[in-house]
């Protein structure tokens, strides 16, 4: 794989990841295809989710333990996908390693080795967490193979975003809920239940019951975004937002998005257009590949055979 692709594919990665303590024996509770998914994988998965989302571990067994059988079933489909589409499918160690430091920085971790250190106390192997990296990492490539030549940039309509005068420029810590209904007229319920799940039980809990999203591991969680990056629809419904305040649904391509305002701040700048509208071009692409994503994997999933045993 190029680096230029890569290099895309790491702006829209957005992936993830203590234990609860009793003896299981290892059965088999899914088919999907040819893969399984046993027990012992649930059980693991349950470790990562916790490692990943302290905030969460407070909540129902039961219900973290449904979130796990939820996120291990999407990587098998994904992992499906990619056999099918890559010969002996790798990813360049200097990408992981990218890709890693942006994992354990959104749990405040500084460094791979306390990263690994980390990890061993959670009982958790590096390896298995590095495969499922270079699963999510390969997916984001087969989208970007798949989707790239779709993908529609406005470079006047960016530009018009832009002010070269020194200014303030507000940006937004956002958390992220990505769902899709089968009727429209369900939506007002649909949004009631999910606003009840986060006013009683947090946002992050919320985002790993109903998000579709890979983000839906680490509770919805996105990186600092400037206002000059969202698009119109998004920036109108959290203008009038205070921190820790939600949006109603927004309705985005396959689906619908809740945002939560986790902070808020705003920088004195003067703005570089070229960098500015490099970074925008980028934001666009990348917003338009997690869609084009989304939608390519509820078709996977349609078309494969899954069994519950």
């Amino acid at each position: 794989m190029s680096k230029k692709k890569f290099f895309i594919c790491l702006g829209f990665i957005l992936f993830i990841y203590n234990s609860y303590a009793y003896s299981i024996e290892n059965k088999i509770l899914v088919k999907i295809e040819n893969e399984i998914i046993t027990s012992i994988d649930i059980d693991n998965e349950y470790k990562y989710l916790l490692a990943l989302n302290p905030s969460i571990k407070n909540l129902n067994n039961d219900d973290i333990i449904k979130f796990a059988k939820k996120s291990i079933i999407q990587e098998k489909i994904k992992k499906i996908e990619i056999k099918k589409n890559f010969n002996n499918p790798n990813v360049p160690p200097e990408f992981l390693e990218q890709i890693l430091r942006s994992v354990y920085s959104k749990i405040g971790i500084e460094s791979l080795d306390n990263f690994k250190k980390y990890l061993i106390n959670k009982n958790i192997n590096f390896d298995d967490v590095k495969n499922k990296l270079e699963i999510e990492a390969l997916w984001n490539e087969l989208i970007l193979i798949k989707f790239s030549s779709k993908i529609k940039i406005d470079d006047k309509k960016l530009k018009k975003k832009i002010n070269d005068d020194n200014r303030f420029l507000k940006s937004y810590l956002l958390s992220e809920i990505f769902f899709d209904i089968s009727n429209l007229n369900d939506l007002d319920d649909k949004f009631l239940e999910i606003s009840n799940v986060i006013n009683n039980k947090g946002f992050d809990f919320a985002a790993l019951k109903y998000s579709i999203s890979p983000t839906s591991k680490i509770g919805g969680k996105l990186d600092w975004i400037n206002q000059n990056s969202l698009n119109k629809n998004i920036k109108s419904a959290i203008y009038n937002l205070k921190k820790n305040e939600f949006t109603k649904p927004i309705a985005v391509p396959g689906g619908f998005l809740i945002l939560k305002i986790n902070d808020i701040k705003s920088t004195k700048i003067e703005i570089d257009i070229k960098q500015e509208l490099i970074k925008l071009k980028n934001y666009e692409k990348n917003n338009q590949l997690n869609q084009f994503s989304k939608i390519y994997f509820n078709k996977v999933k349609k078309n494969l055979k899954i069994s519950e045993l």
